[in-house]
């Protein structure tokens, strides 16, 4: 169950936020770091050994890209629950407007339920944001958004959309930096901070490398990443989210 937090006014409840099973995969949104090479193994089994909570899907109706015309709060907080806790990012439209502006649509629309951590660089960054539905992944895949000059720089814990670096390719994939990727910042404008949970981000799971396929997840979506990424099926159930308009400025130390 989702543990709201203390908050000022203007708390929008948001239900079915996001499912970020822990797997790893290559998208072709990034540019690729120099990382050592990562073994497979299977990953730990759940606190427990209980099977997670059946998984929140929406109508692709419901995550329509026309209906994502909302601008976001000046500043915003968004609870993620993940299978592992929660993680908590504060978003700043003045770091970058278009990019928080589609963050904060795709959250109330919920379009993250049920996704997955895609691929999870050691020292880099984790990533996720291909629907698990391939029907809904096909609405998004040429929905980019306007460039943001970039206002902060790619440290870690700053969150920022992933974009193949030709203009108006940013969509629906976000990464969270690991460490200091401030070579980044010629091209990627961060639009946010994850200001608790880091210690969740970090124990992303990065046994798989980078060995999914990002194409056969656009195509067949979860049934791709359960049928051979299936151990443990990290899925998730529906949970409520909250977006705060916060007093709160500028970036935090984590």
């Amino acid at each position: 169950m989702m543990r709201h937090r203390n908050a000022p006014p203007f708390i929008v409840e948001l239900a079915g936020l996001l499912a970020l099973p822990l797997v790893g995969c290559e998208p072709s949104f990034m540019p690729l770091p120099p990382p050592p090479a990562v073994a497979t193994r299977t990953p730990p089994p759940l606190a427990g050994g209980s099977a997670p909570p059946p998984a929140v899907h929406h109508a692709p109706a419901e995550l329509d890209p026309s209906l994502a015309t909302a601008h976001a709060p000046e500043v915003l907080l968004v609870d993620f629950t993940t299978t592992q806790g929660d993680v908590v990012v504060e978003a700043h439209r003045s770091w970058a407007p278009h990019g928080a502006d589609r963050f904060y649509n795709l959250v109330k629309l919920g379009f993250y339920d049920d996704t997955r951590f895609f691929r999870a660089v050691d020292g880099f960054m984790v990533q996720f944001g291909i629907s698990g539905d391939p029907a809904v992944s096909a609405k998004w895949q040429e929905q980019g958004i306007p460039d943001d000059p970039v206002k902060q720089s790619n440290k870690r814990g700053f969150v920022t959309f992933a974009q193949r670096g030709t203009p108006k390719s940013r969509t629906t994939q976000i990464f969270v930096n690991f460490g200091d990727n401030s070579r980044l910042d010629n091209t990627f404008a961060p639009f946010g901070q994850v200001i608790a949970g880091m210690d969740v981000v970090d124990a992303v799971f990065k046994g798989y490398g980078e060995s999914p396929n990002q194409g056969l997840i656009q195509s067949r979506g979860n049934a791709y990443l359960d049928t051979v990424f299936s151990e443990p099926r990290w899925s998730q159930a529906r949970r409520d989210s909250q977006v705060v308009e916060s007093p709160t400025s500028g970036p935090r130390t984590i």
